[in-house]
């Protein structure tokens, strides 16, 4: 792998970093006070929409899709996109001014990879012009779903159509009132193998019988406007063109669409994780304990210098995984795949961890970036899919890939 970004992604991220200085971060404090008042619960912050405008005038719109969708976007490949994603990532809502937050962007690859011309005109266009927001419905209460063959929301064939019963949770977007389509994981063969029981199917936010049942908080916040929500589906009646790909196909399209998303979630991580860096490297500069800088102290320059070597092998990483995905497709990255999402989110966890105790006090508040952070990234590590999951696919993946039966550890080969 080459360590240098082309000419077209430099020009890029220095085009994206001057847009999210210029109007991401002189209206980050306007943002939040208004997603805070509960008066506006669960409605967009009225300057959203017209940076949008800009953004996509500026041509950084729709960055996240690869290059074999160059038409509706600059056609970047994941290894392009990744810095663009590490420096959205610095901000918790920037991604979506430039179309390129979860989980429309899941949702947008299905969409482009397996959707029919009449599903793509449908939803994938409107989508790509950021006119209306989706939703993804795979993780349910009463069943584990980081394994996703587990996904028991039935999906009965009736006629003509299909009819859905089922509970989902922790559903992300969906009470935005911009979100107009659902992507929902079920069950329509069980009597299939393990892998070919599930389908994915589309079924429009006003459906009768999508229910949400509450919101869910996450380490007491609501996440609004989008927010995450228990589902109930009753008795839900979609015509069976709304099914994508086909029947039993839902694992494979599950798959296609975490591949390069995990990308996208790691490096928003590295993103954070350097937003704490460099934080904690000013306050070193910036206070006094006992006669001496912070930045005197050799406690807190290893802390920093911890922190940047891990910052730095995460980013490394991911670049890797980004590009063996353009080389190789996911399928063959996911070795690669799954040590990123393992170690992203505990390296920016932890480096925000840091970053709070160097601030004190003022690290747990609201006046600087840090204790958010760290929520987020301890949600991330269960977000598709927890880290024990990833890890233990990993490790089974390694051990059949190098053991050798019948060989000891310590045998020297002859010849």
């Amino acid at each position: 792998m080459i360590f240098e970004y082309s000419q077209k992604t430099q020009e890029l991220i220095a085009k994206l970093q001057a847009f999210v200085d210029a109007n991401i971060l002189t209206a980050d404090d306007e943002i939040h006070a208004w997603n805070d008042d509960p008066a506006n619960r669960w409605i967009p912050w009225p300057g959203l929409e017209p940076l949008k405008e800009k953004a996509k005038a500026a041509g950084l719109w729709n960055l996240f899709l690869p290059e074999e969708y160059g038409e509706y976007s600059p056609g970047l490949t994941n290894l392009e996109y990744a810095p663009l994603a590490e420096i959205m990532g610095r901000n918790s809502w920037s991604s979506e001014v430039f179309n390129c937050s979860a989980p429309d962007t899941g949702n947008m690859e299905v969409f482009a990879k397996f959707g029919t011309d009449a599903q793509k005109q449908q939803w994938l266009k409107p989508l790509l012009a950021g006119e209306i927001r989706s939703a993804y419905l795979m993780t349910e209460p009463d069943h584990a779903c980081s394994d996703a063959t587990n996904v028991r929301t039935e999906i009965r064939s009736d006629g003509d159509d299909y009819v859905i019963n089922g509970k989902k949770w922790w559903i992300s977007g969906i009470m935005d009132p911009r979100c107009k389509i659902l992507l929902v994981m079920g069950q329509t063969n069980p009597e299939n193998p393990r892998h070919s029981q599930q389908s994915t199917v589309i079924i429009p936010r006003d459906t009768p019988g999508v229910n949400v049942v509450r919101a869910q908080k996450v380490f007491g916040d609501v996440h609004s406007p989008g927010g995450h929500c228990e589902v109930h589906l009753k008795d839900v009646r979609i015509p069976k063109e709304n099914i994508i790909l086909g029947e039993g196909r839902g694992f494979e399209i599950a798959q296609g669409r975490l591949g390069p998303g995990r990308i996208h979630h790691c490096m928003r991580s590295i993103g954070q994780a350097q937003l704490a860096l460099e934080l904690m490297c000013q306050r070193a500069t910036e206070r006094k304990t006992f006669g001496r800088m912070l930045s005197d102290r050799s406690s807190i320059r290893m802390e920093i210098a911890r922190s940047y070597c891990e910052i730095e092998q995460a980013r490394l990483l991911t670049l890797k995984a980004a590009d063996a995905i353009d080389r190789y497709g996911a399928k063959n990255a996911k070795d690669l795949i799954g040590a990123i999402k393992v170690v992203a989110p505990q390296m920016a966890q932890t480096v925000a961890d840091r970053a709070i105790q160097i601030f004190g006090g003022m690290g747990v508040s609201d006046d600087v970036p840090l204790a958010a952070i760290l929520a987020t990234q301890r949600f991330i590590r269960l977000a598709d899919g927890p880290d024990e999951v990833h890890a233990s696919q990993l490790g089974k993946f390694k051990i059949g890939q190098y053991a050798k039966p019948g060989a000891g550890w310590n045998e020297i080969p002859t010849d």
